[in-house]
């Protein structure tokens, strides 16, 4: 299965990501079917366990989504295991180090790049017998998340590391570490400043920047700024956002009849 991800960085285009936090296959396929070109499943903050996941990717399977996850850490046990189970790309938090980031290529990529132990019981499924090993590690995509102002400090260390794709911007941490309110759209103008480093110090090594937004105002804003992956919220946000619009609404044009 080709990596859609890839390809649309290829032709010079932004990538637009879902995001469940919802352990339903129902919510996924539903999902995946609303033309994001990525889905990508939570298993940080998202209520996703390992074997809803699978159940997620199951159920977008037959949608041209790349399926993606957020793994709750930075380790070798759940990294492989969701890269089996068929993620085709892997969202790494707090990762602050070059040697962090350097430890996430390696437990992600197969020998002699990385340390991945072979036993791909679904991810084998998108090629022929044997042929998921030899494009296994080009096709994979790695975004640490650079969510910390030990990261910022660390940026061009790790960016300089070999084996990763670009940095996904986690905001609501990253302004939180600077002592700022835990939110997603910013407007500060020191995050402003990191955020255009970032996209420029990604721009110098031909990688790809990514970043965590509340709608499509704020990732069309990203877009505008240079990011190649923008995030609409989560289904659990998209969902109430709308549902209290519609609530809202009602009560407002009945003229006080509910």
């Amino acid at each position: 299965m080709a990596n859609k991800v890839k390809e649309i960085w290829k032709s010079g285009k932004a990538v637009v990501n879902a995001w469940l936090a919802i352990p339903s296959g129902f919510s996924a396929e539903m999902i995946a079917q609303c033309g994001f070109d990525s889905v990508t499943v939570d298993m940080q903050h998202g209520v996703q366990d390992y074997l809803s996941m699978v159940q997620c990717f199951q159920a977008m399977d037959k949608h041209p989504v790349t399926p993606m996850v957020r793994v709750p850490w930075n380790e070798p046990g759940i990294i492989g295991k969701v890269l089996d189970g068929g993620a085709y790309g892997v969202i790494c938090p707090m990762v602050n180090t070059p040697q962090e980031a350097r430890n996430l290529v390696s437990y992600s990529k197969y020998p002699p790049q990385g340390v991945r132990s072979n036993g791909p019981i679904r991810a084998g499924m998108y090629g022929t017998a044997g042929s998921y090993q030899k494009t296994a590690n080009a096709d994979t995509i790695l975004l640490p998340m650079m969510e910390t102002k030990t990261a910022v400090e660390n940026m061009e260390a790790i960016l300089d590391v070999e084996g990763i794709d670009g940095v996904y911007i986690g905001p609501s941490d990253l302004g939180f570490s600077y002592g700022l309110e835990p939110k997603l759209d910013r407007s500060e103008p020191e995050i402003l400043a990191i955020y255009e480093k970032i996209i420029k110090e990604c721009g110098k090594r031909g990688l790809n920047p990514g970043i965590h937004c509340s709608g499509a105002e704020g990732a069309t804003r990203a877009i505008n700024m240079g990011f190649k992956l923008v995030t609409l919220s989560n289904e659990v946000g998209l969902m109430t956002t709308y549902a209290k619009m519609q609530v809202n609404a009602t009560r407002k044009d009945s003229g006080g009849k509910a």
